[in-house]
């Protein structure tokens, strides 16, 4: 969900970015083909758009998650945070690239049950870390390491909660809009409502 306040920063291109941001947003020209609206919002803080960047290249290459189960996280995240644009990009990603099954991506998206027993206690642990600002009970902890994840891997959700923080409170304040790459995947969250399972509240 958009912020009250919008700001009046325009977009960048890769024409009036700051060297550093200029190196990203070629970048993602090169790898996309084009390059997203949360991108050309984000290089008006060339070290916001690194420090995104760089933790998101982490997270995927050392996360030990599968891509499926690297979509869940950042799902989780953006739909507790009510970022739409987001939701949007990791759909679509989900959908094409990453091979979650609709039938989750869906069940995220709409808050309801996760019809996989690893990937639902992947997505409860990620939301008790978010709402509980990284302070999990034991009981918690030991649901998640029972379906086979790790202790490392806590860090990990850490780092995509980081990286997703970065993003969805960017999107937040630019109201960023979606890509049309990304538009068949719109989402609209719920306006200071909470969700049946707490996701947005």
């Amino acid at each position: 969900m958009p912020a009250d306040y919008q700001l009046k920063l325009t977009a960048k291109t890769i024409e009036d970015a700051a060297p550093k941001a200029k190196a990203g947003l070629q970048q993602a020209q090169e790898k996309l083909g084009f390059i997203p609206n949360m991108y050309l919002r984000m290089a008006n803080s060339p070290g916001l758009f690194e420090a995104y960047q760089q933790g998101y290249a982490a997270f995927r290459a050392e996360s030990g998650f599968t891509p499926a189960e690297q979509e869940v996280v950042f799902l989780t995240i953006s739909r507790l945070n009510g970022c739409e644009y987001c939701m949007a990009a990791h759909s679509f990603v989900a959908d094409t690239l990453s091979n979650v099954p609709g039938v989750v991506t869906d069940a995220i998206r709409n808050d309801t049950e996760i019809p996989d027993e690893k990937l639902a206690a992947l997505a409860k642990f990620t939301r008790v870390m978010v709402e509980q600002r990284g302070l999990p009970k034991t009981r918690d902890v030991g649901a998640f390491l029972a379906v086979g994840y790790t202790e490392r891997q806590i860090l990990e959700i850490i780092l995509a909660i980081a990286v997703k923080t970065l993003s969805n409170y960017t999107n937040h304040l630019f109201h960023t809009p979606v890509d049309a790459a990304f538009a068949a995947r719109t989402w609209k969250g719920p306006r200071g409502t909470a969700c049946q399972n707490g996701i947005v509240k």
